[in-house]
């Protein structure tokens, strides 16, 4: 669809939001199987963590549709389920029970900041032109994410990246669909981002038949459709099994920071990112001008935190992935409750995922991008103590791969320009308080 139906003001119909919750699940579900495979390196059991996985998707997507009342899938956060695994265990050598523990309070603390005023604060302190800057951002992270799936940027030693080549199946295959779903998409076909996903799929069929397991192992994991069955039983066995006590040990309480300011600034800059490209805020009231229901929103993404740690995964989030239910004309919370329904049968079916692959859904990861891009002319360019420092949250979001450090960046930049020009009215009291969260999140990080 055209990137102005982003921001269309027209109530959606129930197919539109249906076909929204679908889309969105189906450029999530990745997290199904990969967050598993992250935390199992822990030596928590794959299918445990995918049950939590499953439980804590299907719950808080509910909640964030139900109460929220937002197109926003709540699902464990990537990078999120790395620091849990390679830093907070390998790294510290903290046990994974611990680790849960030390999720749950990160939880609590994200909650705590969530319902003072400390977040209105926050939100608030967001100049507009990072605001700008952190949708754009938003949307080139999100067509690197595709185009990584995809394998067409691929690392390069001599120039970090570089673009596969063109004779790999895969990467043709990916083409094909990104070709295919644009077509569909400057048509305004209804159900675009579904047709190209489908049409994805079966155009992959063959690359496993007819140029082998080669391909696969090019594309780095099996994500070819390659049918593995269909039903495999739930795993509970990590329900409870948080350790609340030891994780509440002085040396513990730098992870739980990690955790839970990491969370506070994806979870943020998400909404904002979002609320942008959709045009989701709040109309009248204190909250004009905010992103749409804001409180309820960060409650249920702490829930979320607090929640992951009780069923036995890294902490919860928003994803930037929904963005593909906005491009498909969702707007209410029916998009997030489809999306939450559509992880649950997967408690028992988890197998089924592996008949859609990642190319499959790069192409909509990709062209959401593209819808996300025009809240960059907002931005005056001319003006560049406003302009530098969107530009680093702009760019630093991508380039860092993590939404956190385009966000911190973006806020200390625009902090110490303002100050050293002297203007520093621009610099209100609450993005002071922005300022040393940005500071305690990279101690913690670190």
């Amino acid at each position: 669809m055209p990137t102005d139906t982003l921001t269309a003001s027209s109530s959606p119909s129930r197919r539109t939001e249906v076909l929204a919750g679908i889309s969105t699940f189906l450029a999530t579900m990745y997290i199904i199987v990969v967050n598993p495979a992250i935390l199992s390196q822990t030596g928590l059991p794959f299918g445990g963590v995918l049950t939590a996985t499953v439980l804590l998707s299907f719950f808080c997507s509910l909640m964030m549709g139900l109460y929220a009342r937002n197109p926003i899938v709540v699902a464990p956060g990537m990078g999120l389920n790395a620091f849990f695994t390679f830093t907070a265990v390998k790294g510290m050598g903290i046990r994974p029970e611990v680790a849960l523990g030390a999720v749950f309070w990160a939880g609590v603390l994200f909650l705590l900041l969530s319902l003072g005023n400390v977040r209105t604060a926050i939100v608030k302190a967001i100049p507009q032109p990072l605001r700008y800057a952190v949708s754009a951002g938003i949307g080139l992270f999100i067509t690197l994410i595709g185009f990584e799936n995809a394998r067409f940027i691929i690392a390069n030693p001599a120039t970090l990246v570089g673009v596969a080549s063109l004779t790999d199946p895969i990467v043709l295959t990916f083409v094909f669909g990104l070709l295919l779903t644009s077509v569909l998409v400057v048509r305004n076909v209804q159900g675009a981002i579904i047709i190209g996903i489908t049409l994805t799929t079966l155009a992959a069929w063959p690359i496993g038949r007819y140029w082998g397991d080669a391909s696969a192992i090019n594309l780095g994991q099996k994500t070819l459709v390659n049918f593995q069955g269909i039903w495999a039983a739930p795993d509970f066995s990590l329900l409870g099994a948080l350790d609340l006590v030891g994780s509440l040990q002085w040396s513990l309480w730098p992870v739980i920071f990690a955790f839970a300011f990491t969370d506070l600034f994806d979870s943020l800059s998400t909404f904002v990112g979002v609320a942008e490209a959709g045009n989701l805020y709040d109309k009248t009231g204190p909250t004009a001008g905010q992103p749409r229901n804001l409180s309820q929103s960060m409650l249920t993404d702490a829930v979320a935190t607090a929640l992951a740690g009780l069923v036995g995964t890294s902490p919860g989030t928003s994803y930037i992935e929904s963005a593909v239910g906005i491009a498909q004309g969702g707007r209410t919370g029916l998009t997030a409750i489809v999306a939450g329904c559509c992880f649950l049968p997967f408690l028992f079916l988890s197998p089924l995922l592996s008949v859609i692959p990642s190319i499959a859904t790069a192409p909509a990861l990709v062209l959401v991008g593209a819808f996300m891009m025009k809240p960059v002319t907002r931005i005056n360019w001319e003006q560049l103590d406003d302009a530098l420092p969107a530009f680093l949250a702009l760019v630093l979001i991508p380039f860092s791969y993590s939404i956190t450090q385009g966000l911190i960046w973006g806020f200390l930049s625009w902090t110490v320009i303002k100050v050293a020009v002297g203007k520093r009215q621009e610099v209100p009291l609450g993005l002071w308080i922005v300022d040393a969260f940005c500071l305690l999140a990279l101690v913690a990080g670190h």
